[in-house]
């Protein structure tokens, strides 16, 4: 089976010439869930922006799906875009008409959906998070989680191939975490979570990729990556007091 996503060598530098990618190489196959891990400034945000084709220009290539990521062709940015979907971290960033229909429904409508079938789509995402009664409501007057939930609608609506999803659980209390962490875990997509929240990344993603100073210096099950107390020391991860990533007790 075709993987979701190949990343073959790829690498990186800036216009000023800070090379932030040093020949990156990543499989991840259909319907995995991954966390994208590394502290600031190791890389991550660069190497997202070239899953959908918005950096380019380095070395290497992406492919989404078997399609070549190729930021000259707009019909193929078109539907990667379409393939790659990420949920921003400020869901205010990606909710801005005036009902949750109506964002849910923007995307599709950009790929000239129409009728009925734009109908399905908005109704069939709003339903898989848990937000379908509050699809006349703007979004504005919503909870935290509630629009971060309605974010990742817009996106499902566009029936990605992968879900990307930068720092998901930052600012939701412990129920809207619970919530969000349920919706995840039922989706039947591929799923690259980038996140400094180590244990989310222990409840939700079974196997973790560890990104520093631009090279991928980790790639296993997560609770082996997370047992290393060296490799986390090493690139400024940090688990929580108590906290077993071995699901140990006590």
């Amino acid at each position: 089976m075709t993987p979701s996503l190949t990343v073959s060598g790829l690498a990186y530098a800036y216009p000023d010439g800070t090379q932030v990618l040093f020949g990156i190489d990543v499989e991840i196959g259909r319907g995995e869930r991954v966390a994208l891990l590394g502290p600031n400034g190791a890389g991550k945000t660069t190497l997202v922006l070239h899953l959908n084709g918005i950096l380019s220009g380095g070395l290497g290539h992406v492919e989404v799906g078997g399609l070549r990521v190729d930021a000259k062709d707009r019909k193929v940015l078109r539907e990667v875009r379409r393939r790659v979907g990420i949920v921003f971290q400020d869901p205010d960033d990606q909710l801005f008409m005036p009902t949750v229909r109506e964002d849910v429904a923007f995307g599709p409508a950009n790929l000239g959906l129409r009728g009925a079938e734009l109908d399905r789509r908005v109704t069939g995402a709003l339903e898989r998070v848990g937000m379908a009664a509050f699809a006349d409501r703007t979004p504005q007057h919503l909870s935290f989680g509630q629009r971060r939930r309605v974010a990742v609608a817009t996106v499902l609506a566009m029936e990605p191939e992968i879900l990307v999803l930068d720092e998901p659980s930052s600012n939701l209390d412990p129920a809207s975490r619970r919530e969000l962490a349920e919706i995840l875990l039922s989706l039947d997509v591929t799923v690259l979570m980038v996140t400094h929240d180590l244990p989310y990344a222990a409840q939700l993603c079974p196997r973790s990729l560890v990104l520093s100073d631009g090279v991928i210096v980790a790639d296993g099950p997560t609770p082996e990556v997370l047992s290393d107390a060296g490799l986390l020391a090493a690139h400024r991860l940090e688990l929580p007091y108590g906290f077993d990533p071995a699901g140990r007790p006590g």
